[in-house]
């Protein structure tokens, strides 16, 4: 589904880094947690975590404990900002990657689905300039799907047509 809401996006971008080299069922077991310790994914509170911060979360069992991933999560907060700042919006930023709309693939099985499209490679490339990390190609083009900037339902599913 399409997604427009700021911290909306703020959380599948910090939901995404956290899933690198994971399963989704992993994260989606543990979001509830991270709404919690991440404050509502609010960046502006995360953007502020210390090295205190950093500790506590180090120790939750109910995120993915990795100092690499947590870090990221709070200088993403930083970034995040930064783009509200330039762009007025993220949403308003992210979208300009697929021209405002959603792109509306017709695939007819799930073997055909791309992991990474140029779109995903631009917009990798764009947020690791602008200090993102935890935003490969591949994580770029999941969080593309997830928030609808691409509708990869294979046309026999029904949320195709809806979408």
């Amino acid at each position: 589904m399409p997604v427009h809401d700021e911290k909306k996006w703020f959380e599948f971008l910090i939901l995404e880094g956290a899933q690198a080299g994971l399963s989704w069922d992993t994260i989606l077991k543990k979001r509830a947690r991270y709404r919690q310790v991440f404050e509502g994914f609010d960046p502006a509170k995360v953007a502020r975590y210390d090295k205190k911060k950093v500790r506590e979360l180090l120790r939750d069992a109910g995120i993915i404990r990795n100092k690499l991933k947590i870090a990221a999560a709070i200088g993403n907060a930083q970034a995040f900002l930064k783009v509200q700042e330039e762009f007025g919006s993220f949403d308003a930023y992210v979208w300009r990657f697929v021209g405002g709309q959603p792109t509306q693939n017709a695939w007819k099985t799930h073997d055909r689905l791309p992991a990474k499209t140029p779109e995903s490679d631009a917009l990798s490339k764009d947020l690791r300039k602008r200090g993102f990390r935890f935003v490969g190609s591949t994580i770029c083009y999941a969080l593309m799907q997830a928030t609808g900037l691409v509708n990869d339902h294979v046309v026999s599913c029904f949320r195709y047509t809806q979408l």
